[in-house]
């Protein structure tokens, strides 16, 4: 039988979509991983690869549209992914003619709708991303004992750089630098090394994200994201970032926050409940690039000779949004 691949990508953070609904029958989980590596490798993948594959599936919680899981280039699994399930509530939002609905992920049933266009033809939906902890357990932190992490030092990583951790729900460490660190080599040092498998402090790796303060409301995000190394953008690193700016930099809390990516830009909104918890709001483009069409053997043995890819003609309205930013 065939399989269709729709190639998406959020601020440039790209994958490819899988329609569980429309196969014969589920993948395995071993076939979720074997399809994800082979088609994502930049090299020998499909259509020059991606971060990542989100299979889309049938939910079965109330009132819930669908159901998105994330696996990313390396096989692993993500909690959540905030680029990604914009392009997974357009997708839903096409196949089921809504576009105010909930979408089922890892941890939590999140809110998605469309929303105004960032630009002419460039399609826009907006996702909440929640929950959100501090707590070094739902971090998977191990760090001096510390139950948070807050605007501290960790000489082993750095004895100049001072980081926040919190997971939304993937676990990120965010560190808020000047230009000349953004774009340097400590961002790949440190994320690397948290992200070997082997270090004591994230024995199971942390997203990673350099922030720099453009101005009132308005940050550059650079991130090297756990199971995939850097990204154009990752979306929870975004929101996650956007929470600690409010929290700890003077940003403004239910204000648009404009956050730079190297793939783009989003919008966020950060909001706190009577209850001291938090949550956001991840708002930007749900770009199709094009569809593959192949065999699932071919997808699951990695040979794309035969694959037929049909463009969508969206990413050159992209391209000129992205020109008018700079």
């Amino acid at each position: 039988m065939d399989v269709t691949l729709t190639k998406v990508h959020g601020s440039e953070n790209d994958f490819f979509i899988l329609d569980q609904t429309k196969l014969a029958h589920r993948l395995s989980e071993a076939e979720l991983k074997q399809a994800t590596q082979q088609v994502t490798d930049r090299e020998t993948g499909l259509a020059g690869g991606a971060d990542g594959v989100l299979y889309v599936d049938d939910s079965s919680h109330p009132q819930v549209t669908g159901k998105m899981r994330v696996i990313n280039a390396d096989g692993s699994e993500a909690s959540m992914c905030g680029n990604g399930i914009r392009t997974v509530a357009r997708y839903l939002s096409e196949q089921k003619q809504q576009t105010n609905f909930k979408i089922e992920t890892m941890y939590a049933d999140l809110n998605v709708k469309q929303a105004q266009d960032l630009a002419p033809e460039v399609k826009t939906f907006q996702a909440e991303i929640s929950p959100v902890s501090f707590k070094a357990t739902d971090i998977g932190m191990h760090v001096a004992d510390l139950a948070e992490l807050h605007q501290t030092k960790i000489p082993a990583l750095s004895k100049q750089l001072a980081f926040t951790a919190v997971a939304v729900p993937n676990p990120h460490l965010i560190s808020f630098v000047d230009h000349t660190t953004l774009l340097g080599p400590e961002l790949g040092r440190i994320a690397g090394y948290l992200n070997d498998g082997q270090n004591p402090y994230f024995p199971d790796g942390v997203n990673v994200s350099f922030v720099e303060v453009l101005g009132q409301n308005h940050i550059f995000v650079r991130t090297f994201e756990r199971g995939v190394g850097f990204t154009n953008a990752c979306g929870t690193g975004m929101s996650a970032a956007s929470l600690v700016y409010a929290l700890e930099q003077g940003g403004d809390f239910d204000q648009s926050i404009t956050v730079r990516n190297p793939g783009g830009m989003v919008k966020t909104l950060v909001h706190q409940t009577a209850a001291q918890s938090y949550w956001m709001e991840l708002i930007g483009n749900a770009t199709f690039v094009g569809a593959a069409t192949l065999s699932l053997a071919d997808l699951l043995a990695g040979n794309f000779e035969h694959v037929t890819f049909k463009v969508s003609g969206e990413q050159p309205a992209y391209q000129a949004f992205v020109a008018g930013l700079k």
